[in-house]
C-alpha cells in the first residue's frame, strides 16, 4: 500500500517543527525556535511550500499550543487566543499556512495530537479513553473518548485546573492568570521559581520534591475522576527528565482518591500513568495523523 506524502507542523510554546511524512514514517524535518508569529509561521509556510513544489503534498496537519481557536464555524478559527507567550494572542496561525499546500488541513491542539499519535503507536494503544499531559515549558492535557479528541466550547485546558494543595505548601505559584493552577505549580518555569533553580540540577532524592509529586498526584486524581481513562501518558520535558516525579505521584494518588474508585495498588497505577513511548515525537507523528484524518474525513484515522 502507498501511503500519501503528509505535513505536520508542532506549533509549540518553545519551538516549532515541521515534518514531511509518508504513512507513520517521518522522512524530512525541519526544527527552529518559536520566535515572532510572522517570523516563525513564515519559516514553517516557506519549508512547506519548498516540499510541495518538489513534490504535491496531500494534506497537512498542524498541532499548535493554545489556548486556540479549533472550532471551524467561528469567526478566529486557526488564530490563538489569551496567552502569556509574549506577541502570539491573535496569531492567525491556519491563515499564514493555509496557502503552503494545495490539500486539505487538519487543526487541533498540540497535545490532542501527540495523544492521537500515542493512541495510534505509543503508550496508549489500545485504549479507548486516553488522557495526554505535556509537563515542559507549559502544563497541556489532550483527551480522547472513545478515541475521539474532546472539543467543545474551546478545548480541554487541564494546565490551569486548581488543585488542594498540599499542608504546608505556601507556594503562590507562577502563572500570570491563575497564580497556583497545576501549570503555575510544576511546569518548568514554576519547578525554577519554587525549586530555587534549574531542576535537572536538583536531586531526586531531594525533600523539596514531595511537594511537587503531590501536585502532580493531584491532578492524576482529578483525571481518574473526570474522564475515567485507560491511560494517563506522561511526555514533555519535564514529565520524560524527572522519572522520579512520575513515580511518587503513582505511589500518592490512591490515597488523594481514598479507595473510592476501588483499590488502585501499585500495579494498577503503573499500568495507568506511563511515560510517553513516542518522546519528542508524539507532537510531530500527532500533526500527521491530523493531516491523515483531514484527507480521508473519517475520526479514526492513524497512520498505520
Amino acid at each position: 500500500m502507498q501511503h500519501p506524502r503528509l505535513a505536520g507542523v508542532e506549533l509549540g510554546g518553545t519551538k516549532c517543527v515541521v515534518v514531511l511524512g509518508t504513512g507513520p514514517t517521518i522522512i524530512a524535518r525541519e526544527q527552529f525556535p518559536t520566535t515572532t508569529p510572522d517570523e516563525t509561521l513564515g519559516r514553517a509556510a516557506q519549508i512547506l511550500r519548498q516540499w510541495h513544489r518538489a513534490e504535491p503534498v496531500s494534506a497537512l496537519g498542524i498541532a499548535s499550543f493554545g489556548p486556540v481557536r479549533i472550532d471551524p464555524a467561528a469567526p478566529d478559527f486557526g488564530s490563538i487566543l489569551a496567552t502569556p507567550k509574549p506577541g502570539w494572542a491573535g496569531a492567525r496561525v491556519l491563515k499564514i499556512l493555509r496557502g503552503a499546500i494545495a490539500g486539505p488541513i487538519g487543526l487541533d491542539t498540540d497535545v490532542n495530537a501527540a495523544a492521537l499519535a500515542e493512541h495510534a503507536q505509543g503508550a496508549a494503544q489500545g485504549c479507548s479513553n486516553v488522557v495526554y499531559l505535556t509537563i515542559g515549558t507549559g502544563l497541556g492535557g489532550g483527551v480522547l473518548l472513545e478515541g475521539r479528541p474532546v472539543h467543545g466550547a474551546l478545548h480541554p485546558e487541564i494546565g490551569h485546573i486548581r488543585l488542594r494543595r498540599a499542608p504546608g505548601d505556601d507556594f503562590a505559584g507562577a502563572c500570570p492568570f491563575h497564580g497556583d493552577c497545576v501549570e503555575g505549580l510544576i511546569a518548568g518555569p514554576a519547578l525554577a521559581e519554587r525549586l530555587g533553580g534549574k531542576a535537572a540540577d536538583l536531586a531526586p532524592s531531594d525533600p523539596a520534591w514531595q511537594m511537587v509529586a503531590h501536585d502532580l498526584a493531584q491532578l492524576i486524581a482529578c483525571l481518574m475522576l473526570a474522564f475515567s481513562p485507560h491511560r494517563i501518558v506522561i511526555g514533555g520535558g519535564v514529565g520524560l527528565g524527572q522519572p522520579h516525579l512520575i513515580d511518587s505521584a503513582r505511589l500518592l494518588a490512591p490515597a488523594l482518591l481514598a479507595d473510592y474508585l476501588g483499590e488502585q495498588d501499585a500495579a494498577k497505577m503503573q499500568d495507568l500513568v506511563r511515560p510517553a513511548m513516542l518522546g519528542a515525537d508524539a507532537g510531530p507523528l500527532g500533526a500527521l495523523v491530523l493531516a491523515a484524518r483531514s484527507l480521508t474525513g473519517q475520526q479514526h484515522d492513524d497512520l498505520d
